[in-house]
């Protein structure tokens, strides 16, 4: 740390001495110290030694996180529904390294012992994946349903007012430049149904269904019967209601309810879109092949998920996992083919989505900045700053390739070989 020992240092020494980068921003702190360019448009702002505090006893992402959630660092320049400039610039240059142990006693010393104390996280911070490992609980059902439950069960109104009318939350897939996000989200439904091969009479089964959007789209366009099935209680109780009130009951229901406990059979076709991510990697084996023992011989299943560019197992980081998506996980698309293909499924077909869904994430954090003073009123600022921080996040994950959206096609075969599947596809 390059200030003289006879003087405490102000904030943005401390800050930018453990910086490993050069502040790509303009950084002020509380004591009315300065660092980075001044002229810069975008800007960090430390208001409190409590902010202070989770940056020294958190380096790195978790520690910047709680502050900024925690109101103790404003990102100047953004607004909180879409930070994306800020995050393109500071994303992979603001990293906190960890002090010498010399260097945290000369800091302790320095700043005084109190700022290097923990302070208590948001309120709305989960326990990291860690510690449901340890005890054996991860994926489980009651771990399971306790993840998706704090995701999911956020507010319906606050995903009305992200989502849109749609009320559909995993990537969509846009047809041309000038679609709307409607317009894209009812493609990606109509994609899945023509990939499944799905006509009159048919039976699909839609796990992970979300508010029901695949299942009332395959029902009213596709003449189906649909079931999908969903550990959100909230968007069970939605989807039921969206079902009456399109004249669909006849046709399409989605339940409260594992996917594990779906005992029908005979399925012509399963969907399963954007439910991996919670599955956990060692389970993908017993997940295909309970979706496998769902299908009839020549039945199609669609897995639309997340997916890393590279096939090395992947936690979603600190801040997804604590605040976000719980227990998510990750993996490449080689392993999701090489998984289905294991447990018997024939792989037909597969494509990746990635530009669609950093254009996805974009529209939802419109839509969030459009309405963030009701969703503020709806779920609180620290919930609505930690969407605003996750879709933006995202939405430069995908851009920069650091991961992916595939869409992988796969049939039951039959004991002669047979697929149904024609010599091209049809879609």
């Amino acid at each position: 740390m390059k200030t003289d020992r006879a003087h405490a240092p102000t904030i943005a020494e401390v800050v930018t001495s453990l910086l490993r980068e050069p502040l790509p921003v303009r950084f002020t702190a509380y004591d009315g110290s300065t660092a980075g360019p001044e002229a810069s448009e975008l800007g960090l702002a430390l208001r409190s030694p409590r902010g202070l505090s989770f940056l020294l006893t958190a380096p790195g992402e978790l520690g910047l996180v709680r502050a900024y959630l925690s109101g103790d660092l404003e990102l100047e320049g953004v607004h909180p529904g879409d930070p994306y400039e800020i995050l393109r610039l500071v994303r992979d240059r603001l990293e906190l390294r960890i002090p010498s142990p010399s260097e945290g006693l000369d800091l302790a010393r320095r700043l005084g012992p109190s700022l290097l104390r923990p302070p208590s996280p948001p309120s709305i911070e989960q326990p990291p994946a860690w510690r449901w490992a340890v005890l054996g609980l991860r994926h489980s059902k009651a771990r399971d349903s306790a993840a998706v439950s704090h995701h999911y069960d956020v507010s319906n109104a606050f995903y009305e007012r992200v989502l849109g009318p749609s009320m559909t939350y995993t990537c969509a897939v846009y047809p041309s430049e000038a679609a709307t996000l409607e317009e894209a989200q009812a493609e990606k439904h109509d994609l899945v149904c023509r990939k499944l091969g799905l006509r009159p009479g048919m039976r699909l089964l839609d796990v992970g269904c979300g508010w029901g959007g695949m299942v009332r789209h395959a029902a009213k366009h596709y003449g189906v019967r649909a079931l999908g099935v969903t550990l959100s209680r909230e968007q069970a109780s939605w989807a039921a209601g969206a079902i009456a009130e399109e004249g669909l009951t006849d046709l399409a229901e989605v339940r409260h309810a594992d996917y594990r406990d779906v005992a029908e059979g005979g399925f012509d076709g399963i969907s399963s879109i954007g439910l991996t991510e919670h599955i956990g990697v060692r389970h993908y084996a017993a997940y295909f092949a309970f979706l496998r023992d769902r299908l009839r011989p020549e039945g199609r299943l669609l897995n639309h998920c997340i997916t890393l560019p590279h096939n090395r197992r992947a936690d979603m980081g600190p801040f997804l996992d604590r605040y976000i998506f719980p227990d998510g996980e990750m993996a490449g698309s080689g392993t999701i083919i090489k998984e289905i293909q294991d447990v018997g499924l024939e792989v037909m077909h597969e494509e990746n989505f990635r530009p669609h869904y950093a254009r996805t994430l974009t529209e939802w954090c419109r839509n969030l900045v459009d309405n963030w003073d009701s969703c503020v009123a709806e779920v609180g600022e620290p919930t609505a700053r930690a969407w605003g921080l996750y879709m933006a996040g995202s939405r430069l994950s995908f851009e920069r390739n650091h991961v992916q959206l595939h869409q992988v096609l796969a049939v039951r075969t039959a004991a002669d070989g047979s697929s149904g599947y024609p010599l091209r596809p049809t879609w």
